[in-house]
Order: C-alpha cells, then sequence, then structure tokens
C-alpha cells in the first residue's frame, strides 16, 4: 500500500512506494490555516498506477484532519476535487 507523508521542511507530500520508493509529490504553501497546493508530480517510471489520485486523497484527507482549507491551483488537484465532492467542505 503506497504512503502519504507530510514533508514540511520541503514544503510537499510526498508518496512512496511499497519498496519505500518517492514514486511522486505535491509543492504546498501553507499560511493561516489555509493550504494552498501549487504542483503535483508523478515519476514517469510509477504513472498509469493511480498514485496521483492517491497522493492528492490523503493530502486532503490529512488537511481536512488538520483543519486547513485547501486553495486548489495545481491543476490535477482541481480535477480531482471536481471529480470527489465529499471535499467540497475543505474548499477555500
Amino acid at each position: 500500500m503506497p504512503k502519504v507523508t507530510d514533508n514540511p521542511q520541503r514544503g510537499r507530500y510526498e508518496i512512496f512506494t511499497d519498496d519505500g520508493e518517492l514514486a511522486g509529490f505535491s509543492t504546498y504553501a501553507l499560511k493561516q490555516g489555509v493550504i494552498t497546493f501549487l504542483h503535483t508530480e508523478v515519476d514517469p517510471a510509477f504513472e498509469g498506477q493511480g498514485l496521483g489520485g492517491k497522493l492528492v486523497r490523503g493530502e486532503l484527507e490529512d488537511a481536512r484532519a488538520r483543519g486547513f482549507k485547501v486553495v486548489p491551483r495545481c491543476p490535477f488537484v482541481k480535477a480531482y476535487l471536481a471529480k470527489h465532492p465529499e471535499f467540497e467542505d475543505i474548499r477555500a
């Protein structure tokens, strides 16, 4: 099961494979309880495995758990939110 973790020192969420290999990341800016997702990237070696969606779901679930509102500047995150209305409550 891929693992999504927050790396606040680098300002991004990261997704790792079962083998612990970094497969992708999503950069963000955090200010006063609002997290703005800027860019999402999955390593081409891992494309087509649904890891981008798992990454975004993980970061949105974490944002909700931490009480953050979300601004989707990243087109991938914006498209994910459009398909998943269950996260509408955390949009800024």
